[in-house]
């Protein structure tokens, strides 16, 4: 079996309303998705999503002619574009689903199997006030969820703590609530500084004494040691990062040096899948756990599910809903069927050769652009 094309499809949906999600200092009006199929010349295609793919055509020629099963061959040659390019770990997602159709199996079989389902949390994307944020918190439990992800913005804090108090409240203890902070990257063009360290320590403090799960993203990357600090201050509350690290040595580093207790890392945007599922292993025998980042679309939804449900990653994955600015049908809106939990919460491994992707080709070229 050879490659013979990889072909993008780069969609754009309107958002009205726009998505005014909280890392993001311009509101979404529309919703960008680059669709990549790699192509056979046994007439098996492999469907990948994920980053933008910009720049790819000059480096397609390093896949045309080779077998897509020597996945180990392309995930170097994509490390070796990535260097020069963009983050193309969309090829590696298709070349994955190709690997699926032709055993005849999920992907997550193929990487390990170790769950066929795994519990989802509601994560949230927009600053609600405390009784809105109540409120969604309330529908995501009766659609099953039995966890949601709230965010903080570093200029609201007040207003943040208080949605988490609001749903700590009504919810109870048995509902979790993770918190993000999102201070770890920034959006092109947010030269605002993060907030320091001692701020950042009253305020994981706070959020410790409102039982929260984890603190996601408190402080830049590069501050390892700051890390270090929260985690050993705060032990009745985790901490987690590394969605969009990229660097696969900088993230052997926190292992080494048992930076954070959840990593992060986001399979289609930041490492890949092959390079997740080692590290993910890595974190697990270290007695840390990984549950990735899945803040894309559905397809890239279903490639971190894989790679989670094959390692055994948790306790929770991340599924991106906060109605009405961000619902399925809006993050799926390229595919047959949006992604959806089950009624118990849980994100169902599909039992379909691959990753289970099945596009709407109308949608498709609908909402193609040039």
């Amino acid at each position: 079996m050879k490659i013979t094309d990889i072909t993008l499809d780069r969609l754009r949906l309107q958002l009205d309303p726009p998505l005014r999600a909280a890392w993001d200092p311009e509101p979404r009006t529309s919703f960008d998705a680059t669709i990549v199929r790699v192509h056979t010349d046994e007439g098996v295609t492999g469907i990948g999503s994920g980053d933008t793919m910009d720049g790819f055509d000059a480096f397609k020629d390093l896949f045309l002619g080779q077998d897509p099963l020597d996945i180990v061959r392309h995930v170097k040659a994509i490390e070796t574009a990535n260097f020069h390019g963009g983050y193309y770990w969309p090829v590696e997602v298709a070349l994955w689903d190709i690997i699926g159709k032709v055993a005849g199996l999920p992907v997550a079989t193929l990487l390990g199997n170790a769950a066929h389902s795994v519990p989802a949390y509601a994560s949230s994307a927009e600053l609600k006030p405390p009784a809105e944020r109540v409120e969604t918190a309330l529908h995501a439990r009766e659609l099953g969820f039995r966890a949601m992800k709230i965010r903080i913005d570093r200029d609201r804090v007040e207003d943040g703590v208080r949605a988490v108090a609001a749903v700590r409240e009504a919810l109870g203890d048995g509902f979790e609530i993770m918190v993000d902070l999102n201070q770890s990257w920034r959006m092109a063009g947010d030269t605002a500084n993060a907030s320091d360290l001692v701020k950042t320590r009253k305020l994981v403090r706070r959020l410790a004494e409102l039982d929260v799960f984890w603190v996601e993203e408190p402080l830049p990357y590069n501050d390892l040691d700051g890390f270090k600090t929260l985690r050993a201050e705060n032990p009745g509350v985790r901490i987690a990062a590394g969605e969009m690290q990229h660097s696969l040595p900088e993230l052997l580093r926190y292992l080494e040096h048992d930076v954070l207790d959840i990593y992060q890392m986001d399979v289609v945007l930041a490492i890949g899948m092959h390079r997740a599922r080692t590290l993910a292993e890595l974190a697990q025998l270290k007695h840390r756990q990984f549950t990735p980042h899945s803040w894309t679309n559905g397809i890239g939804v279903l490639a971190n599910l894989h790679v989670a449900a094959g390692v055994g990653g948790g306790p929770y994955f991340e599924f991106p809903f906060d109605p009405p600015g961000w619902t399925p049908q809006r993050r799926d809106f390229m595919l047959a069927e949006p992604v959806m939990v089950n009624r118990a919460g849980e994100l169902e491994v599909p039992q379909t050769p691959g990753l289970g992707i099945e596009l709407d080709e109308d949608a498709v070229r609908r909402w193609r652009i040039a």
